[in-house]
């Protein structure tokens, strides 16, 4: 039964990743792909209908790791006590700077909001980058299953008292933002028409490049903070699917890129970061959270719930689910499409005003027009 929540929880990060990495790409585009007040307005509208709702899904995943695996829970919230807070506060600041967008008609202000939406979104990207690294490199747990991360020391990953950023964790973060504003990009391409739809795709090339070179670099560099993770593989077969779906999507990326087809590019962006989660997460398994000394790791079985509570709590999980799928069925169907900048003139964006003309009176024969002065 913990082996199906170590599965369930998987799934639900890695779709948090994929919904909710497309607005946080976005996002760490905003000022490049967008260059005029509209422009950002039309990316803003791109991801409005779904961006709050993309982060349910982080949510549920916490709730999944709270209900199936407490002691990971109360560790990873205890030791991970400040890059937490930082993210709820680059969370609430994405959120403020897109309310407030549309709230203030003030050109300082608008920009001063923008400016905030980008730096949230990508320093946003590069913490649960370096959060994903420190999993895969291990923290310090102690034997009550406890640890606290200065936020750096040596900056060496190897050592007994890593801190939360080194030269692995950042490449980590540096991944994780180009791969998703890749996945951002192709979205903004996907949905979007005019400059911004021609910068998207643009970016999105850069991107690609800048993905691929990382990964290389931080494959490189996971053989030797964690060196069981080739033999884990050789040793699991099946998990070599993991990847190869990687493999596949980044390579179908880039040939969609070539040949300017959105839809394409967004689904080989996805299959990239689904397939690269899954290598990663199984990699681990049947560890939730390597410590540096071994003995001291949180497994499925020293972190889990009852098998009771584990039990009981399966029979909810499908209707909460469905009810999900449903919601984010009918949200992106509502709003297929491009967004579009109205009144586009060659890509150039002008607001359309309806001028209103004075009524006119009816047109009155002249033989039936009463003499001047007349009552």
């Amino acid at each position: 039964m913990a082996t199906v929540w170590f599965v369930l929880v998987a799934l639900m990060v890695a779709v948090y990743v994929l919904l909710d990495g497309f607005d946080l790409g976005a996002g760490a585009l905003h000022l490049a792909v967008a260059r005029t007040p509209a422009e950002r307005r039309q990316v803003l509208r791109a991801i409005g209908p779904v961006w709050d709702g993309n982060e349910v899904w982080l949510i549920a995943a916490g709730g999944a790791l709270f209900c199936a695996f407490p002691r990971l829970y109360a560790a990873g919230f205890s030791g991970f006590y400040l890059p937490l807070f930082i993210v709820l506060w680059l969370l609430m600041l994405r959120a403020v700077a897109i309310e407030f967008h549309h709230r203030v008609h003030h050109e300082m202000w608008a920009g001063f909001w923008d400016a905030v939406f980008f730096a949230a979104s990508a320093v946003l990207i590069i913490f649960f980058g370096a959060a994903l690294g420190n999993v895969v490199r291990g923290v310090p747990l102690d034997g009550a299953g406890f640890f606290s991360e200065p936020l750096w020391t040596t900056f060496s990953p190897i050592g007994s008292s890593p801190g939360i950023l080194d030269w692995f964790t950042v490449t980590i973060g540096l991944l994780a933002l180009s791969t998703l504003c890749q996945h951002g990009a192709a979205f903004l391409a996907l949905r979007t028409d005019g400059p911004v739809n021609a910068r998207a795709r643009r970016l999105a090339r850069g991107a690609w490049i800048a993905t691929i070179a990382l990964s290389v670099l931080a494959t490189l560099e996971m053989l030797v903070v964690r060196p069981t993770f080739l033999s884990f593989v050789e040793s699991h077969a099946l998990e070599v699917v993991f990847p190869l779906l990687a493999i596949a999507g980044i390579a179908g990326a880039g040939y969609a890129l070539a040949r300017g087809r959105d839809g394409l590019a967004l689904i080989g962006s996805g299959a990239f970061i689904a397939g690269m989660l899954t290598s990663t997460v199984f990699s681990l398994y049947p560890t939730v959270l390597p410590a540096v000394r071994a003995s001291n790791s949180l497994t499925i079985d020293n972190a889990s719930s009852s098998s009771y509570g584990l039990s009981a709590a399966l029979h909810w999980w499908p209707l909460a689910m469905i009810l999900a799928a449903c919601y984010f069925v009918a949200i992106y169907w509502l709003f297929r499409g491009k967004v579009r900048l109205e009144g586009t003139d060659g890509g150039a964006y002008a607001e359309s005003v309806t001028a209103v003309a004075p009524p006119t009176s009816p047109s009155i024969p002249e033989s039936e027009r009463l003499p001047v002065g007349s009552p």
